[in-house]
């Protein structure tokens, strides 16, 4: 709506923008540490994180940058499944037939060897699958990370490389800490932080100039407010950020203060749901 008054190319705090990066000191360490994990054949490990601190933006941008070996790429988001629906939806993924995958629990086996079968021949293929499982701190059946604790135990057999990593919030740590047999094999932990201030405003002004912005639009004093009405959250920021630039249109402003961000972020307090 806005993108022509302040002659933006698009909008520049769009949550589905994966053509923008900013690698921040927290979000640069996951990243290495996720790469490090999966290039090294380390085998499984965490990414925590709360709620918009881009968790999942950043297994897209690990996915970019991954060799064309490092394949396929399969992004899990559905951690409810029962185990058998589980690894049932992870052999398709992998390639299986569906004739190859055994119905429910009872067909569990069937589904095992059909997932080993697929593993060993993408390995004879040169191929090194990732195995993301994303918001899994809602798994609450533990026969799921028992699956998954019986499907890294292929990533000792010859011939056979992956890589699985766990993405969720702060819970997912204990949760894993319980069953000590799966907890072992995750040789990486990564926990995302908030953004410092430094790296709040080079994001902002990373987001503004990739869309096109030549001149300065939020002031010092609005960095700073945005600093602290956010916390370093991106997903906070990309929404005060956001609606401060549409009131500047609305009121025909030729740049945002820190009481316009201020206004902001009232705004967007009073109509988000408790």
């Amino acid at each position: 709506m806005y993108e022509q008054y302040w002659r933006f190319d698009r909008n520049p705090f769009a949550h589905n923008d994966s053509d923008f990066f900013f690698g921040s000191q927290t979000h640069q360490a996951a990243l290495l540490k996720l790469r490090y994990l999966v290039e090294n054949n380390k085998g499984a490990g965490l990414l925590i994180g709360d709620p918009g601190y881009g968790k999942t933006y950043l297994l897209e941008q690990l996915s970019r940058q991954l060799d064309e070996r490092f394949s396929p790429f399969i992004h899990m988001v559905f951690p409810q499944l029962n185990a058998a629906e589980f690894m049932s939806y992870l052999a398709s993924k992998l390639g299986a037939e569906d004739s190859q995958i055994g119905d429910g629990e009872s067909g569990l086996n069937r589904t095992i060897q059909a997932i080993e079968q697929r593993l060993l021949f993408l390995g004879e293929q040169g191929q090194h699958p990732v195995i993301v499982i994303d918001e899994a701190h809602v798994i609450e059946d533990v026969k799921v990370f028992q699956a998954i604790q019986l499907l890294l135990n292929y990533q000792r057999q010859p011939g056979i490389n992956f890589s699985v990593i766990l993405a969720g919030q702060r819970i997912l740590l204990s949760r894993t800490s319980r069953i000590p047999q799966l907890d072992e094999r995750l040789s990486v932990k990564s926990l995302l932080q908030p953004m410092s201030r430094e790296d709040t405003v080079a994001y902002i002004n990373g987001r503004m100039e990739s869309v096109g912005s030549t001149e300065p639009i939020f002031d010092a004093a609005a960095m700073d407010e945005l600093f602290e009405l956010s916390g370093g959250v991106p997903r906070k920021i990309n929404q005060i950020c956001d609606l401060a630039l549409l009131v500047g249109y609305a009121d025909g402003l030729a740049g945002l203060s820190g009481n316009h961000v201020a206004m902001a972020s009232e705004e967007l307090t009073s109509v988000m749901p408790d």
